[in-house]
């Protein structure tokens, strides 16, 4: 398959990469580095990508940020950089590159352990990806052509402890390895609709 991974240059990304090169072509794009780029809050941003690259088989998107703080403390600004990114920046892949994807081609979209593990100063990061997995649900019975989408909900990587482990007292790590494996089975398998626990 020639599968295109936004976000590769990231912990998660460079650990879907690896899982998947040795079987598919990989287009590895960045917002800043990588062979390809792309800014996913600009749709034409999205659609000049996907007019170099062409039509794909499958889109993994390991790309997104979100503001962690008190909530107390937080702004309305703060609280909507992680639905402007990490929400928004996934909407508009699928909204836009949805007519690049072959038939039968799958989407794998990221949201994260909590959206269904709450942790202090996450309340942004909790509705973002509580969305993310929303959106999958309700798109995947209105994709057109057999296309599949699918999210991943890792928890804590273990290579990233050192700057996330404060955030994440009691929680188990997984390494990076380890949560590429359900991109895998999102991209690989024939399921749709679903969300792939790594916690």
């Amino acid at each position: 398959m020639k599968i295109a991974v936004i976000g590769a240059t990231g912990t998660v990304g460079r650990a879907v990469c690896a899982e998947l090169q040795a079987r598919h072509e990989i287009i590895d794009i960045g917002a800043t580095r990588g062979t390809h780029r792309v800014d996913l809050l600009d749709v034409d941003s999205i659609k000049r990508l996907f007019d170099t690259i062409g039509h794909v088989d499958a889109i993994v998107a390991t790309a997104g940020h979100v503001h962690f703080g008190e909530l107390v403390k937080m702004t309305p600004a703060q609280f909507r950089v992680g639905l402007d990114d990490k929400l928004m920046g996934q909407v508009n892949l699928v909204l836009t590159a949805r007519d690049y994807l072959n038939d039968g081609g799958s989407f794998t979209l990221t949201s994260g352990i909590v959206g269904a593990e709450p942790i202090r100063l996450g309340a942004s990061a909790a509705a973002v990806n509580g969305a993310i997995e929303g959106f999958v649900r309700g798109a995947a019975i209105e994709l057109p052509r057999g296309l599949r989408i699918n999210a991943v909900s890792p928890t804590v990587l273990t290579e990233a402890m050192e700057s996330y482990g404060p955030y994440f007292r009691g929680f188990e790590s997984a390494s990076g390895a380890r949560v590429a494996l359900a991109y895998s089975r999102s991209v690989e398998g024939a399921e749709t609709g679903r969300i792939y626990q790594v916690h």
